[in-house]
């Protein structure tokens, strides 16, 4: 069986683009950053993989923390991409995240970090991509 397509892009013009999310009918759109001849008045395509890998992490360590009975609310991530020059390419997805208050013991901040280093989205990346994930909790 042939699997039914999740979302659909359309070109806008001006290396911008549009992505519609089949289910739900969300739009995101994308522009070319400045740097390289767009209009950087949205996320790159390779903005939204590096903030798919930050969600994703999210996504799972809320399934866990869900699990443990630990209130992951107000768990944030700060997300710096960086970029290889020749060939153009994301060189390494940094990732900081902060919750002050998270009251978990060690055991379940360590599950917490298991699950955020395991996620789908992380296991897909190369392994020429550098991931510096960063726990502050």
């Amino acid at each position: 069986m042939t699997p039914s397509p999740m979302a659909k892009a359309r070109y806008e013009g001006h290396l911008r683009t549009r992505l519609t999310h089949l289910a739900s009918g969300q739009d995101v759109i994308t522009d070319a950053p400045v740097d390289n001849h767009g209009k950087g008045e949205a996320f790159s395509p390779t903005d939204l993989v590096s903030a798919a890998l930050s969600s994703c992490m999210m996504t799972i360590m809320g399934m866990v923390a869900a699990r443990e009975g630990v209130m992951l609310e107000g768990l944030t991530a700060e997300v710096v991409k960086v970029m290889a020059a020749n060939p153009r390419k994301i060189a390494e997805i940094q990732i900081v995240f902060s919750h002050p208050a998270l009251g978990a013991s060690d055991v379940q901040k360590q599950k917490l970090k298991q699950a955020a280093l395991t996620c789908p989205v992380a296991l897909s990346l190369h392994e020429s991509v550098k991931q510096t994930v960063i726990f502050n909790f």
